[in-house]
């Protein structure tokens, strides 16, 4: 026995898995008609499952007959197959097996923990599905009965669970590597600043040393040129300079 589950569409995109006689894709707008008709076949509540189309993987013949139709909504890091339709029952098994193939690329694709059904086909049990214990059932996404269903859940593990943060852990996280950036960053600013400010100091004292030199050597200079333009200081320096003193007749 199937069952809907009633959830909200999720988009996704994966490439069309094909044969040479059929072919296996995600349904579009174009397919909504048909679907309609291989869900009220099925006696499927084909209103509700008309707004969810989106969810769903199909397989189509070569004269573009759809010879079945199953849901699979992803929440997470969990799926769920639901709403199974088929053309011609006696094809089935086949029809199953196709897109059985495709579900798993999709969940590979998508990192998918688990994926659970309500499906009761042997098919499911055969490739994988269990039923699931009080302590699986605590994993379903909220929104989604437990062990209360008339229709039990089974599920297959696709790879083990790794622990994940929660939001606000990781935000905290994210928060306090940011901060720890920005004081790293500003402790290299002000380490700038301050050889920054050393070279400053550095090179003003060096100019106001040159610029002492400077005056000092100007002063010297301009001392000497004014010196010999006086020709009473060159007679002293003359005659300060002798050797001897000339001494007047006695």
């Amino acid at each position: 026995m199937t069952k809907t589950l009633r959830v909200k569409a999720s988009e996704y995109d994966p490439r069309a898995m094909t044969t040479p006689n059929q072919q296996v894709r995600r349904a579009t707008v174009e397919d909504i008609q048909k679907l309609v008709a291989l869900w009220q076949q099925e006696s499927l509540p084909s209103q509700e499952l008309e707004k969810r189309f989106k969810e769903f993987q199909l397989m189509e013949g070569k004269s573009g007959e759809l010879e079945g139709a199953i849901g699979f909504h992803i929440v997470g890091q969990e799926a769920f197959l639901h709403s199974e339709a088929f053309k011609h029952p006696e094809q089935s098994e086949h029809v199953r097996e196709k897109l059985w193939d495709r579900v798993q690329i999709m969940a590979r694709n998508h990192g998918l923990i688990r994926v659970w059904t309500q499906m009761s086909a042997p098919f499911w049990s055969a490739n994988g599905f269990r039923a699931a214990d009080e302590g699986t059932l605590a994993k379903l996404p909220a929104g989604y009965s437990r062990s209360d269903d008339p229709y039990p859940w089974t599920y297959i593990q696709l790879r083990d669970e790794v622990p994940m943060l929660s939001i606000d852990k990781e935000f905290a996280l994210f928060k306090e590597a940011e901060h720890e950036q920005t004081e790293r960053m500003l402790r290299q600013a002000k380490t700038l600043k301050v050889v920054a400010a050393g070279i400053a100091v550095i090179v003003f004292l060096m100019v106001i040393v040159w610029a002492l030199y400077f005056f000092r050597l100007q002063k010297r200079r301009m001392s000497r040129q004014a010196s010999f333009g006086n020709p009473a200081w060159a007679l002293k320096t003359v005659w300060q300079s002798a050797p001897e003193k000339v001494q007047s007749p006695g």
